[in-house]
């Protein structure tokens, strides 16, 4: 049995799969070497770029997911959750290692600094505590934040370099598949073949069949991973992380085909003036250029029904795939004493003020991009149906862990960013959070019950210096989409007032020791905003 096979195989135990894999023996002890405990398990299901109102159980009115909603009727679904970052890196590494992006100095995609030499990612306190561990799907993690895993199964190229027991290029390769997923992936990336092989709004009907996505993919890793706990009765951390619905936007045409586009209803601020965005939001409104061409739709609304039936689709397929893994955990005798956690890295735009993905280079400020879904359930500790509405942070997910599963500290002078959720989620308990921060490079956004400041930061990229548009200033309350910035305002005034001072003290109490760095290295004088 090669290693490609061992995916499609439900292994009954660990043994059994060292033979199948003699990469992993060495990784995975022997049946017996860990005591069989009725420890609390935890599947923690991350999906990609996954808009917090794109659920049905959130009120869409043309997106069902029924698989996804059950799971919130079963356990606490929380209205308020945030992104550290609404970058797939930064949030990631935040959510593995407890820690803000810029004590990581890791506030877009690339950066690194010393503090990954001292991070702790959440699977080595769950492997000391004598979990199995696994993962499978696109991770984005830094290498030093990337290991600890017993098995581990990328999406990502660069994934196969880390030690990776399997990886999905391999995979369709090994199928012959790979120019039909090639066709997938240029319709983002073609733009840098000849001739422009980009698709409009970067959507395109896949050819792959159903079992080849990378979502189809992933949830067989999945399954066969807990076939194999339910053999031998280890506890586990798994984490399921999705590749969609970010873009490229090519579902299944057997999803695509479940939306009459011309009858989805369009964002009310999809026609909000380029002129009222940020600079970079406002030039991708004008852009001609393929995949990212919003100017051809300006005035015709057809590229934008069709890019939100595809990411529907998306979303679709994904619902399925967490219903046939749910279906498992009951099946396998699983289930109850499994936390499950439904969550996404941040959120998409969905056409709301006129664009599409998230464009985090140039802002990091509206509710589509930095609020994300957040579901856990967990029978007889998290009451069902709950749904909450503290602000919470995924940065709250290392804490919770650590709590419920009783898991080792990872040290007294370890910075944890968030708070743990264990008290709210088992006993209603309010967290008591007034505020929250997201931020990225260019944009810092302090997040209260009502009202949000975003204030843009001084930042080493000069191209990237937004300052002179000013703050965005906005009131949930009576503005949830957002499209009336409050700047030049008395309303304004008081709100950046009180927000700002907030904003500036929460900074200077952070450890942004990866942030300093970070500016060190370009040169560049420091500022804590």
């Amino acid at each position: 049995m090669n290693r490609r096979e061992f995916l499609h195989t439900a292994v009954t135990g660990a043994a059994a799969a060292s033979l199948a894999n003699p990469s992993m023996s060495a990784a995975i002890p022997a049946p017996g070497s860990r005591s069989p405990t009725k420890r609390t398990n935890v599947l923690l299901i991350l999906a990609d770029q996954h808009n917090a109102g794109c659920l049905s159980c959130a009120g869409h009115p043309d997106l069902p997911t029924p698989r996804i909603d059950l799971l919130a009727a079963q356990g606490a679904r929380f209205e308020r959750a945030y992104c550290p970052d609404a970058i797939c890196a930064p949030s990631r590494n935040a959510l593995i290692t407890g820690l803000a992006p810029r004590t990581l100095g890791l506030m877009r995609n690339g950066e690194r600094s010393s503090m990954f030499k001292s991070a702790i990612p959440l699977q080595r306190l769950f492997k000391q505590a004598g979990y199995r561990t696994f993962t499978t799907g696109k991770r984005h993690l830094a290498t030093q934040a990337d290991t600890d895993w017993d098995f581990a199964a990328g999406t990502q190229p660069e994934e196969a370099k880390h030690g990776d027991q399997a990886n999905y290029w391999n995979w369709i390769e090994s199928k012959g598949l790979t120019s039909r997923f090639m066709e997938d992936w240029n319709a983002e990336f073609g733009y840098k073949l000849p001739g422009n092989q980009a698709a409009d709004f970067g959507c395109r009907i896949s050819a792959l069949p159903p079992e080849a996505t990378m979502e189809a993919w992933a949830t067989r890793n999945t399954r066969d991973f807990l076939a194999e706990r339910a053999a031998d009765k280890e506890p586990f951390f798994a984490w399921t992380t999705f590749y969609r619905p970010h873009q490229p936007y090519t579902p299944l045409a057997s999803y695509a085909d479940r939306f009459n586009q011309a009858n989805l209803r369009l964002p009310a601020s999809l026609r909000e003036p380029a002129e009222a965005l940020p600079p970079f939001l406002r030039d991708l409104r004008h852009n001609n250029g393929k995949p990212w061409n919003l100017a051809a739709a300006d005035g015709d609304d057809a590229l934008y029904r069709r890019y939100l039936a595809y990411y529907y689709a998306l979303v679709s397929e994904i619902d399925d795939h967490v219903g046939t893994i749910l279906d498992d955990l009951d099946r396998l005798g699983l289930a109850e004493n499994t936390l499950v956690i439904y969550t996404s890295d941040h959120g998409d735009f969905v056409g709301a003020h006129g664009m599409i993905e998230k464009a985090s280079f140039g802002h990091n400020v509206y509710e589509d991009t930095l609020r994300v879904p957040f579901i856990a359930r967990l029978p007889g500790r998290i009451s069902p149906g709950a749904v909450r509405h503290d602000l919470v942070d995924l940065t709250d997910l290392y804490p919770t862990l650590r709590e419920l599963c009783d898991l080792p500290s990872p040290g007294t002078d370890y910075s944890l960013a968030g708070r743990s959720l264990a008290s709210l989620l088992q006993r209603g308990a309010p967290l008591g959070r007034d505020f929250l921060v997201s931020e990225n490079w260019s944009q810092a956004t302090i997040i209260t019950e009502h009202h949000k400041l975003g204030r843009w930061l001084n930042c080493p990229f000069p191209k990237n210096d937004y300052r002179a548009h000013g703050d965005m200033i906005f009131s949930r309350a009576t503005d949830p989409g957002e499209v009336n910035n409050l700047r030049g305002t008395p309303q304004g005034y008081r709100i950046a007032a009180e927000l700002g001072e907030k904003l500036t003290q929460w900074a200077s109490t952070m450890n942004d020791t990866g942030r300093r760095e970070f500016f060190a290295e370009n040169k560049v004088p420091y500022t804590i905003l």
